[in-house]
């Protein structure tokens, strides 16, 4: 028989909390009577200063790991290691890492968090839909009309982040259901990335565009935005290794966990242009 966790008193730290997944997080833990500890510099944690770490664990009981940057950059499973390892030391052995569905380069954040002793979960996710809402994207389609993207013809099924926060609070709560688990979740629909924009140019009654460009050609872009060389490097292999066509397929991981479908990316999208994200 599986244990169910006692959910009376926990408290869940959760990283990145003002974040895209975060955030949800947060508010699922909340809705579902945990206690949320928000770990941000904005409440002295730092990924990269170790020595404020034990502050933000200590008398926890369980918590979120969201990689900064992205948990397949240098130094993640590195940082993330080290942070599982503080973590169980802690007592705080109940750990839940988002990763990337078909990224390569995550797997050793994955295999460092296995060694690190905890009780862990992984969240193997798509491509965010929010990504279309929220960082740096939405800008273009804002300001300019146009996404420009290293992503022609390939098809992605779209996960509404909301689906991952409530993957990630029932993986918290449901005792050791989902301990030593890797959970992959997608949306229900795979649409390309320019099916994707039209939908939200049908949605605004704006005539946005969508136009593919070469991992390369958005390298160089990256470089002119001023990114250091090593992250450009880093960015343009992981797009390489999950824009190849990989990840054309859906995931049950929602149905699953939740018994339920993922939600819709058209009604993501008709929610977001009710709110005038993508208004100029």
């Amino acid at each position: 028989m599986t244990n169910t966790r006692n959910t009376q008193g926990m408290t869940v730290v959760v990283t990145g909390a003002s974040g895209r997944t975060g955030s949800r997080v947060a508010r699922a833990a909340e809705a579902a009577g945990l206690t949320v500890r928000g770990a941000s510099r904005a409440t002295g944690f730092d990924w990269w200063d170790r020595s404020t770490w034990a502050a933000t664990l200590s008398g926890a009981d369980a918590a979120y790991l969201a990689h900064p940057s992205d948990v397949g950059a240098p130094g993640a499973a590195e940082a993330v290691g080290a942070l599982a390892r503080e973590a169980v030391g802690l007592g705080v052995r109940r750990l839940v890492l988002l990763s990337a569905r078909g990224e390569d380069q995550a797997l050793p954040t994955e295999e460092a968090l296995h060694a690190s002793g905890a009780d862990w979960t992984v969240v193997r996710a798509a491509w965010f839909a929010q990504n279309f809402s929220e960082g740096p994207l939405v800008a273009e389609l804002r300001e300019r009309g146009e996404l420009v993207f290293p992503a022609d013809e390939v098809r992605e099924p779209f996960l509404d982040v909301r689906d991952i926060a409530d993957v990630v609070v029932t993986a918290l709560t449901g005792g050791d259901r989902y301990v030593g688990r890797t959970l992959k979740l997608s949306g229900a629909r795979l649409l390309t990335f320019g099916e994707a924009v039209a939908e939200i140019a049908g949605a605004t009654g704006r005539p946005l565009t969508y136009r593919a460009v070469s991992t390369r050609d958005y390298g160089e872009a990256m470089a002119g935005f001023g990114l250091p060389p090593e992250e450009v490097a880093a960015m343009t292999g992981i797009f390489d290794t999950l824009l190849d066509g990989r990840n054309a397929h859906l995931e049950d991981g929602v149905r699953e966990v939740l018994g339920r479908a993922p939600r819709a990316f058209t009604d993501f999208v008709r929610e977001e242009a009710a709110a005038g994200t993508w208004k100029p």
